[in-house]
């Protein structure tokens, strides 16, 4: 299993690196402006319905029950439950399709109420791009969700870098459109291509290819429904959140939007790359587990996933809350993205890191009860958060701006998580292990340590390179980077060395012995 999270880990590293480098294009070429303001909410809104009906409730359904099923049942009805579910999710999405383009214009008004003139009627033409992207990505999810179930995550994992890479072509080619943010918008629909491509490959290969076939009401179908309803209503609370958060900033200060785009693009890094990995790996496992009837080791890969998450995400904690400013300036601050744009990002970005910890952890926690098809009881913690949410958000988008916006996301998630915890461990669903507990209590010690070195180093490295001109925040990043590095790595050899060897030696003794079976 962390075998897994390490190869979903990496190809999502991957992404958001070749991530990292279509936003460096993009505040090169668009900056934090009315043009980038726009493209953000064109780009947003099929990110919003497929977080709804797509990665996030799709997935909180399906996979579950595709393992399920095909643990219990076998490859001839799986096969018709995926064949069924791909036929009703192309019909849903064509229709959602059509009614999008013919009513763009009210759905960017409601989006984005404070855009007028030239920026809304750029807004509804960058959407009507962007939005047939929705229905690609989520026929990609259906068949990542399929390969998931089947333990194959690299193809998944890595269909994102294809968005990455199209849009900082598209964004090369700038000069081939009628903006850059034309340029952008097509970025995103051709990448979604790309990506449906990718997957449906992949799963050829398996013999995991999904056809038309008329939907049947049968047992399958009613439960994978029955969970999704739930799942979907949970979706539209964090999404209802997020869109809270382009409609108030769309009313604040020409680029907060924007802000709010780049401090979230440094947030999601571990988000993606540690807590999702984590959560796409721990999920179909623990509902193989269950379905075999091993609550135990279902329990126990939960525990070992939060253990490695806590690991590779407190150093991101540390780093984000110590040296955001320098993060920005070092990675954006250059062509029409200034210094002042960079301060206000970094400061957006160490609000949202208050809530980074229970960010990475919701995904492995909530397993416990989406492997067992219970999608609601999470949903009573999202609904609960959401509300919390964006009531903080409208009490400190005054005093705060866009920052106030990511301090009561932050909030939202940690009330989120705790709920989640509180309700698995009343149900006897989730208890935290003494291996567990001894871990995060040394991961806590080496967190506290790393960011007082950081603290400590952050003036003398940028004196050290005051004369350096443009690369002066680069070079003192690399620098304390490979600080940290050093300090963090030692401190996780010295408190953690003996254990890992030794559980080393019993996966290699292991091995050895299926070898000679």
């Amino acid at each position: 299993m962390i075998e897994r999270i390490l190869t979903v880990g990496g190809l999502t590293l991957l992404s958001r690196v070749t991530g990292f480098v279509r936003d460096i294009v993009l505040a090169y070429v668009l900056g934090a402006g009315p043009l980038a303001d726009v493209f953000f909410v064109a780009w947003r809104l099929p990110n919003h319905f497929r977080a709804i009906f797509a990665e996030g409730a799709f997935n909180a359904a399906f996979v579950p029950a595709y393992a399920r099923i095909r643990e219990q049942q076998g490859g001839d009805s799986v096969r018709r439950f995926a064949n069924r579910i791909f036929t009703l999710m192309v019909a849903s999405q064509l229709v959602l399709l059509v009614l999008g383009l013919m009513f763009m214009p009210w759905v960017v008004d409601a989006l984005a109420p404070g855009f007028s003139g030239e920026r809304f009627a750029l807004a509804v033409e960058l959407s009507r791009i962007t939005f047939p992207y929705l229905m690609l990505i989520t026929l990609v999810t259906l068949y990542s969700g399929i390969l998931n179930a089947r333990e194959r995550f690299a193809a998944a994992a890595a269909a994102p870098i294809l968005l990455n890479l199209t849009m900082i072509a598209t964004l090369a080619c700038a000069w081939l459109f009628p903006s850059a943010s034309h340029a952008a918008a097509w970025g995103v629909l051709i990448a979604g291509c790309l990506e449906l491509m990718l997957v449906t490959g992949d799963a050829a290969v398996v013999g995991a290819s999904v056809r038309f076939r008329v939907p049947r009401w049968d047992e399958n179908i009613k439960r994978f429904f029955k969970a999704l309803g739930p799942a979907v209503v949970g979706s539209s609370g964090v999404q209802l959140a997020l869109l809270a958060d382009t409609i108030i900033a769309s009313l604040l200060a020409q680029g907060a939007l924007s802000a709010l785009y780049y401090a979230d693009r440094l947030n999601q890094l571990p988000i993606g790359v540690i807590g999702i990995a984590a959560g796409t790996v721990v999920l179909p496992e623990m509902a193989r587990r269950i379905a075999a009837g091993d609550e135990t080791g279902a329990l126990d890969a939960q525990n070992r996933a939060i253990e490695l998450t806590l690991l590779l995400s407190v150093p991101c904690v540390a780093a984000f809350l110590i040296v955001p400013d320098l993060i920005m300036r070092a990675l954006f601050a250059r062509g029409a993205f200034t210094v002042a744009d960079a301060a206000a990002a970094g400061a957006t970005l160490a609000a949202y890191t208050v809530g980074l910890i229970p960010f990475v952890l919701i995904r492995s926690v909530t397993a416990t009860f989406l492997a067992r098809g219970d999608t609601w009881t999470p949903v009573k913690a999202v609904l609960i958060a959401a509300v919390v949410n964006i009531a903080f958000k409208v009490a400190l988008m005054g005093p705060l701006a866009q920052v106030g916006l990511a301090l009561a996301t932050a909030i939202g998630a940690w009330i989120n998580f705790g709920l989640v915890v509180w309700f698995a461990a009343r149900a006897g669903l989730f208890s935290v292990d003494d291996r567990l507990k001894l871990s995060t209590a040394k991961i806590a010690v080496a967190g506290v340590v790393l960011a007082l070195t950081l603290w400590l180093a952050q003036d003398p490295v940028l004196s050290l390179y005051r004369t350096w001109g443009l690369l002066r925040d680069v070079a003192a990043l690399a620098t304390l980077a490979a600080i940290g590095a050093i300090v963090y790595g030692c401190l996780v050899a010295a408190l953690f060395g003996r254990q890992w060897l030794a559980a080393f030696g019993r996966s290699r003794g292991r091995k050895v012995t299926a070898t000679e079976d």
